[in-house]
């Protein structure tokens, strides 16, 4: 048998003609419900640890915020914090096989204009040996409690892996599966600050096709960095309450991305006390504010140019007002661009598709590298 990295804390005895695993606590899914006959020790993702948790004390273990933020923010605000979005687990095996078993929160598993395995699936990366992430496998979910392999027949080697959680579902239990008996080591959540993502929809992932392909997602395979996704589909308006949670955080930078889901008095009336809150609890870390992206279909529908001008207007001067007020280490990101200028990045004009999510990444790089080559 190859060497197991819970060689020590783990022991099987064979009952009734099946497998018992006692590992680091007991398993959350029945082990004579696994659809495969072979083998596998199975690892609990709690036990573990997620990246992408700003909270510990969260009500359930992949919630985004908090267990106290429950009637602090507003119900939607508390209801989208129960997704799953930017979460991710690390490990090393050699394993030929990979499994995935975990139950979703959501009995919706897709949306009309996102599919189920960015809504509701589990997405693979691997280290290439050369230190770039790639892409392996996503699951297809069909239902809501899943029980699969997410690769097979991998090539022979010992690699670290990425498992990034479902975007727009929230989790309940999962486990990640091997070979019986070949190695596995769990990474612990990296001590490295966070980048912190607060936003709306796009920020959340809409309309990603994977969890892997939300832009903070790719920023923080592209920085190095962990990070942390506050994003709120239709709710990320820089509200105060929220922005209280966000001063409890000691991220390497903070981003504010809430246009989109603002309109020029809301920005007037919140972005300067929003980031004076955070520059109090935090001196020097660094604060971007992103104006909103132009809907690939602006040329089109004169209103729609007008709420961008009316809006940027608007957090163009908040920013000049807080520089000039001496607030420091504030950037700030134009939105003409961030969808590309062919209006082929987004799904309905105005979440991206994979495509605007890379183009998303693409602007926000070179402002987050500059931004964190100070600290």
């Amino acid at each position: 048998m190859k060497n197991n990295y819970y060689s020590r804390r783990r022991f099987t005895s064979q009952l009734l003609g099946g497998v018992i695993t006692l590992g680091l606590s007991p398993s959350l899914f029945s082990q004579n419900t696994s659809i495969f006959k072979e083998e596998i020790d199975w690892y609990n993702v709690k036990d573990i640890g997620v990246e992408g948790k700003g909270w510990k004390d969260t009500k359930r273990y992949f919630d985004r915020l908090p267990s106290k933020a429950e009637g602090f923010v507003r119900n939607p605000v508390w209801n989208l914090s129960r997704h799953s979005a930017g979460m991710c687990l690390r490990f090393v095996t050699d394993s030929p096989n990979i499994y995935v078993r975990y139950k979703l929160h959501l009995e919706r598993l897709s949306m009309s204009h996102m599919p189920a395995t960015g809504v509701s699936g589990i997405d693979l990366y691997g280290d290439d040996g050369k230190g770039i992430d790639r892409w392996v496998s996503v699951v297809k979910p069909e239902k809501q409690k899943i029980d699969t392999s997410i690769a097979k027949d991998l090539a022979p080697g010992s690699r670290r892996y990425t498992m990034y959680l479902p975007l727009y579902n929230g989790v309940d239990d999962m486990e990640v599966g091997i070979t019986k008996g070949d190695f596995f080591k769990p990474l612990v959540p990296r001590k490295e600050k966070p980048i912190l993502f607060y936003g709306t929809s796009i920020m959340h992932g809409a309309c990603a096709s994977r969890p892997g392909l939300a832009f903070p997602a790719i920023l923080g395979r592209r920085l190095r960095r962990p990070i942390i996704n506050l994003g709120f589909s239709g709710n990320g308006r820089m509200e105060p309450e929220v922005a209280s949670l966000l001063t409890e955080l000691d991220p390497c930078a903070f981003v504010i991305d809430c246009l989109p889901n603002m309109n020029e008095t809301t920005v007037s009336e919140r972005t300067i006390p929003l980031v004076k809150k955070l520059r109090e609890a935090h001196n020097k870390t660094p604060i971007l504010l992103v104006e909103d992206r132009s809907f690939t279909n602006t040329p089109f529908f004169p209103s729609i140019k007008i709420h961008h001008h009316k809006s940027r207007t608007a957090l163009k001067k908040a920013y000049a007002e807080l520089t000039d007020s001496g607030v420091g280490y504030l950037y700030y990101l134009d939105g003409d661009y961030l969808l590309g200028d062919d209006g082929e990045g987004a799904t309905d004009g105005s979440h991206p598709n994979d495509l605007g999510m890379v183009r998303y990444a693409d602007a926000y790089e070179p402002v987050l590298r500059s931004m964190l080559k100070q600290f």
